[in-house]
């Protein structure tokens, strides 16, 4: 229901513009499944915060990029990686409630964590080549 319609690249082949397109594709899939959580307190509580961490994900990539020193860029990676490690933990509160099936999260969560490893690893190169 919230598959990924881009395109699956690897780590090492990952461009600044494919990252900035697969930030904005997973922050946009997530809009589409808060728009469709039941209307309870519960889905809305973590609707609003999945929505806000994820969308956050693509913005402070972004902002990484526009970063003015080389620290300044990996402490914005930093954020980037915060937030879709929360988003992570907020799809995982939905599917294990049963608020949405697992199985309907299952791409979307994988994505999520893909885009954390692609970060991780690039703050562990920044932070070698700053060495």
């Amino acid at each position: 229901m919230f598959g990924n319609d881009c395109t699956r690249y690897h780590v090492n082949t990952m461009t600044e513009d494919a990252m900035k397109a697969r930030t904005k594709a997973f922050a946009l899939r997530v809009i589409k499944l808060t728009e469709s959580l039941p209307a309870t307190r519960a889905a809305d509580v973590i609707g609003k915060q999945l929505l806000r961490s994820a969308t956050s994900v693509g913005a402070n990539y972004r902002a990484s990029r526009r970063g003015k020193s080389r620290a300044d860029f990996i402490h914005k990676l930093a954020i980037v990686e915060e937030e879709a490690d929360e988003s992570a933990y907020w799809l995982e509160l939905l599917a294990e409630s049963g608020m949405v099936p697992h199985a309907k999260l299952a791409d979307l969560m994988r994505e999520c964590d893909e885009i954390t490893a692609i970060i991780v690893a690039s703050i562990r190169t920044a932070k070698a080549r700053r060495d």
